[in-house]
């Protein structure tokens, strides 16, 4: 009965509002079907004795409209001895207006009343304000959206098999400053000569126009090529399994966290957790692009020298690794207690080192979402913050402004042990051997998993 009431409201508000633009001369065509046992459907109510309805009074307004300036003038000089003229003067008009929409109000405010009780009398006016600030939300969004393809058509994207030199004038003769790798992206700043002159990351300088597009061409790439991140703008978002308010929450996501963005419809986007695939309402999160920029030569050479140093020492971890092995066979076979497993292998510093080490005392300790306790449960960020205030150092209980911490690691297969990986909405600590530890989800705790188990979108190095 409730949920019959509150539709035969909807239809009355739909009859009122037909009324109501209208009455306000804002010449829309407005369509509204008749509700049983209600009103007709409120566009051309009765306004006096005289029989004038809205309908006609319009029509007089229309007529009005058509006649000739000149005419006009000359009937506002004609003197009628004190009676009303025939024409409906502005002022006329707007008091006709005023009284015709507070007439159609109260003619709709006893049926509504009626059908409602007394302490859902709100409901027409909550429903009106949940749709307008729907409405509000969606006109945001295509602005936002309109920006966005303003700014992506400033960007310079490299659309080669490798990657476009970044030189230090528009020539081949200049100095390489850097690579801009396929897919990368650079700001536009000027054209001269089928050259572009970028900027991107540490780097500044120009590469070739026919490697590369902008403008217009550079819109649809941009959104092809970019990483789409969700920020969570309220205290505790819900990830549902489906894109539906009653649909089961797969996980909870705090404020300002970042989410990677897989799929986007017209009020959800799909995103990654780490309790798997779901979806979250545009309502709460703030979307952004994020680029991979240019290499300078001096980054390259140092991420060169790194690549080598850790082939080396992944060759000595399988080693060890294989040591282990072997004596925990044997260890076995002998009846003796095998020996604690092992996971930190791999080079980098003794401080790194030491972290995962510490990290790694507590697998098996439960997940608690919001958590900061090593021993009686912590989340993801609140496990690797906790483990490094034990080293001395502040991180934020955060896993979007943890990608943001100490310094960048060009790729996974340059972490060392005690390198901070993040993912979508998750954070862990790198142990070496291409592992992390982290504190998973309610029903795993706190467990070591291959570090490229999910998209990684940044690692980064405190010590």
């Amino acid at each position: 009965m409730q949920i019959k009431n509150v539709r035969k409201a909807g239809r009355v508000t739909a009859c009122a509002l037909s009324a109501a633009l209208m009455f306000s001369g804002m010449n829309m065509d407005v369509l509204a079907k008749e509700a049983s046992g209600l009103p007709s459907a409120g566009i051309d109510y009765f306004l006096s004795s005289n029989a004038t309805s809205v309908k006609n009074l319009k029509d007089e307004e229309e007529t009005q409209e058509t006649v000739p300036v000149a005419d006009e003038e000359a009937d506002s000089e004609e003197e009628t001895d004190g009676e009303e003229k025939a024409s409906v003067s502005p002022t006329a008009m707007a008091s006709a207006t005023a009284t015709a929409t507070a007439t159609a109000a109260a003619a709709i405010a006893s049926p509504v009343k009626e059908l409602l009780p007394e302490k859902e009398d709100k409901v027409i006016e909550e429903t009106v304000e949940a749709s307008t600030t729907k409405s509000l939300n969606q006109m945001e969004r295509e602005l936002e959206t309109k920006r966005e393809e303003k700014t992506f058509r400033s960007l310079v994207i490299a659309k080669v098999n490798d990657y476009v030199n970044v030189r230090s004038m528009p020539s081949e003769e200049g100095e390489i400053l850097g690579k801009l790798y396929d897919k990368s992206v650079g700001e536009f700043i000027s054209e001269e000569d089928g050259w572009y002159e970028i900027e991107s990351g540490s780097v500044t300088g120009y590469v070739k126009a026919e490697y590369c597009v902008t403008g217009e061409d550079a819109v649809d790439l941009a959104k092809k090529v970019g990483t789409r991140i969700a920020t969570v703008t309220t205290t505790t978002l819900k990830v549902r399994e489906e894109p539906g308010l009653d649909a089961v929450v797969l996980g909870l996501i705090p404020i300002d966290d970042q989410l990677l963005v897989t799929e986007e419809l017209d009020e959800w986007v799909k995103v990654n957790i780490e309790e798997g695939d779901g979806y979250i309402s545009k309502d709460y999160v703030t979307l952004s692009t994020e680029f991979v920029k240019a290499e300078s030569k001096a980054e390259e050479e140092a991420r060169l020298a790194k690549e080598a140093a850790e082939r080396k020492a992944a060759q000595e971890a399988a080693a060890r690794a294989e040591r282990e092995r072997k004596a925990k066979s044997s260890s076995s076979s002998s009846g003796q207690e095998a020996p604690a497993p092992v996971y930190v292998t791999g080079g980098g510093s003794e401080l790194g080192q030491s972290v995962a080490n510490y990290a790694c005392q507590f697998v098996g300790n439960p997940y608690v979402y919001g958590g900061t306790s090593l021993t009686n449960g912590a989340d993801c960020s609140g496990f690797v913050m906790s483990v490094y205030k034990n080293f001395g150092v502040s991180l934020p209980h955060s896993s979007a402004a943890d990608r943001s911490v100490g310094a960048a690691v060009n790729g996974l297969e340059n972490a060392q042990p005690g390198d901070i990986v993040c993912y979508s909405g998750h954070v862990g600590i790198y142990v070496g051997n291409g592992q992390i530890v982290h504190a998973s989800t309610s029903k795993t705790g706190i467990i070591v998993s291959n570090a490229n188990y999910r998209s990684v979108l940044s690692v980064r190095r405190i010590f």
